[in-house]
């Protein structure tokens, strides 16, 4: 019997799947249908009961939760200190330049690393974060170019992007009241937006406070200087976490 929580994921997965992309998308990837032991058992694990905190990511990175099915998902970190390793199957239309390996993949997510890092430096034992704490990203979809170059969501043709993302911010309510979270926190800009039309569209009565975090992507100059610093000092000034 799946939870609240995986239900909504495979409702998300029915709703996307008939879309398609125009170029200069050429491959699209949805880890939670060929990594879906992974993600399931992320949020079987961590995913139930209210929680304090809502992490919110944009969508899948290439080495990330491309590979492994767990939002920001840095292979090591998603091993060794959330837990959780299993068997990955393939999308059924691979690229040739973006193959999925898994667990067994090599290069290193660096938003990952950063993120899951902040979190494992605040919280040594991975069970006191989630116990508060969750991440989930804001749409499961990755798209790649034909060179294999990855294209962000704000970077799709609207008359593409915007039926997505009435079906992700329906996804993304149901997240919000299922944990019941004290405050909402993207991480970047795309992220906050997000929430925000999520609730404003979809939970007008939600009360919780809606923040952001430094996006901890290696093309950002603050955050290639700024880690971990930068985002620390902004979840203590949301009150967040303590000094």
């Amino acid at each position: 019997m799946p939870t609240e929580l995986e239900a909504a994921a495979l409702e998300l997965i029915e709703e996307l799947a008939p879309f398609t992309f125009s170029e200069p998308v050429t491959h699209t990837y949805n880890p939670l249908e060929y990594a879906w032991t992974s993600h399931s058992e992320y949020l079987r694990r961590y995913g139930q009961g209210k929680k304090r905190v809502l992490f919110l990511g944009m969508n899948p990175g290439p080495w990330g939760m491309s590979q492994t099915g767990i939002p920001f998902g840095e292979i090591p970190a998603v091993r060794d200190w959330v837990g959780i390793e299993t068997k990955i199957d393939k999308p059924a239309n691979e690229h040739p330049k973006r193959p999925v390996e898994g667990f067994a993949c090599q290069r290193s997510e660096v938003s990952g690393r950063r993120l899951w890092g902040l979190f494992a430096d605040h919280y040594p034992n991975s069970a006191d974060f989630f116990t508060d704490h969750f991440v989930a990203n804001f749409c499961p979809l990755v798209w790649m170019a034909e060179t294999g170059r990855n294209i962000t969501p704000d970077k799709l043709k609207k008359s593409e992007s915007a039926p997505v993302d009435i079906v992700c911010r329906k996804h993304l309510a149901k997240i919000i009241t299922l944990l019941q979270p004290e405050f909402l926190i993207g991480v970047g800009a795309f992220a906050e937006k997000q929430l925000k039309v999520t609730v404003k569209e979809h939970l007008p009565d939600n009360t919780a406070i809606i923040g952001k975090i430094l996006h901890p992507s290696p093309a950002s100059p603050l955050a290639n200087k700024g880690w971990p610093q930068v985002p620390t000092q902004q979840l203590i000034d949301l009150g967040i976490w303590n000094a």
